[in-house]
C-alpha cells in the first residue's frame, strides 16, 4: 500500500476485523487468507485416503470441494473484491449440494433425477450469483442447505453403534459451535476487539475450525457409506492421535 493506494484496489466486498494490509501490502486481511490453509492440508489428507482405498468417486469430489472453497475464501480475504467474495459463497453453495446428495442419495428411488436437478440448482445459482449480491440473503439460503441436511444426518448418527465413528459427529458439532461462537463474536463485536492489544482474530479461528469440522464430517458420511456397502469400516488413528476411515472390502468388489 502506497499514498492510499491498495494493491488489488479499492474494497468492494464485506470486511472483516482485520485491519488491511497490515501484515502484507499484498495480502487484504493476512490472517483470513492464510488459516485457510489447514483446510487445504484436511481435505488433502481426506482425499488422499478416499483414492487409496477406493471409496466412491462422490468423497474424492466432496474433499476436491472444500480444497475449492478454501482457495476461493483465500482469494476473497486476500483480495476484499466483490467477484472474489462471489467466488467464495459460490462453491459454500455447492459444497452443501454435494452433502444433501451424498445424504440422501441412498435411499432416493429415481438415481438420476437428484443429481440433475442438484446440478443445474447449483449452474444457476453461479449464473444468478455472479450478478447480483445477495447480502443477508445469502446467509439465509445457505442455513436452509445446512438445515436441510441436519434430519439425515442425526438419522445416521443415532444409527452408528461404533463409539470412535460417534466421536467424528461429536467433534463435528463441537468444532461447529466453537466456531460459529468465534464467528459471531468477530462480527458483532469488532469494535471493542480493535481496542484490544492483541486481536484473537476470531475469523481466522473460524477457517481453521471449519478445516477440521469439514474433515470430520467427511470422515464420519465415509464411515456410514461404508457400512451401508458392508465394506467393514473401522476408525483408526494416525500416529495414535488423528482420525481416518479404514475399509475391508469383500474381494468380489
Amino acid at each position: 500500500m502506497e499514498d492510499g493506494i491498495f494493491f488489488w484496489g479499492p474494497v468492494t466486498s464485506k470486511e472483516w476485523c482485520e485491519p488491511n494490509y497490515v501484515q502484507s501490502s499484498y495480502i487484504a486481511e493476512f490472517f483470513n487468507t492464510i488459516s485457510n490453509i489447514p483446510c487445504i492440508l484436511l481435505a488433502l489428507i481426506g482425499l488422499v485416503n478416499a483414492l487409496r482405498q477406493r471409496f466412491e468417486k462422490r468423497f474424492s469430489v466432496l474433499h476436491m470441494s472444500n480444497i475449492i472453497l478454501a482457495l476461493g475464501s483465500m482469494t476473497y480475504h486476500a483480495t476484499l473484491r466483490q467477484m472474489q467474495q462471489q467466488g467464495d459463497e459460490t462453491p459454500m453453495v455447492w459444497e452443501m449440494l454435494l452433502y444433501i446428495y451424498i445424504l440422501y442419495s441412498p435411499d432416493w428411488h429415481y438415481r438420476s433425477t437428484m443429481p440433475t436437478f442438484l446440478f443445474l440448482y447449483g449452474a444457476l445459482f453461479a449464473i444468478v450469483h455472479s450478478q447480483l449480491r445477495f447480502g443477508i440473503g445469502f446467509k439465509v439460503h445457505y442455513a436452509l442447505l445446512c438445515l436441510l441436511c441436519a434430519p439425515r444426518a442425526y438419522k445416521y448418527y443415532i444409527h452408528t453403534e461404533d463409539t470412535l465413528a460417534k466421536r467424528l459427529a461429536k467433534l463435528y458439532v463441537a468444532t461447529l459451535l466453537v466456531g460459529a461462537a468465534c464467528w459471531l463474536c468477530d462480527r458483532l463485536f469488532c469494535k471493542q476487539i480493535q481496542g484490544w492489544y492483541i486481536n484473537p482474530q476470531g475469523h481466522a479461528v473460524w477457517h481453521v475450525l471449519m478445516g477440521f469440522n469439514s474433515y470430520f464430517a467427511n470422515a464420519f458420511l465415509m464411515y456410514c457409506r461404508a457400512q451401508q456397502r458392508e465394506w467393514n469400516p473401522k476408525i483408526k488413528h494416525l500416529f495414535g492421535f488423528f482420525p481416518y476411515v479404514k475399509i475391508e472390502k469383500p474381494k468380489t468388489q
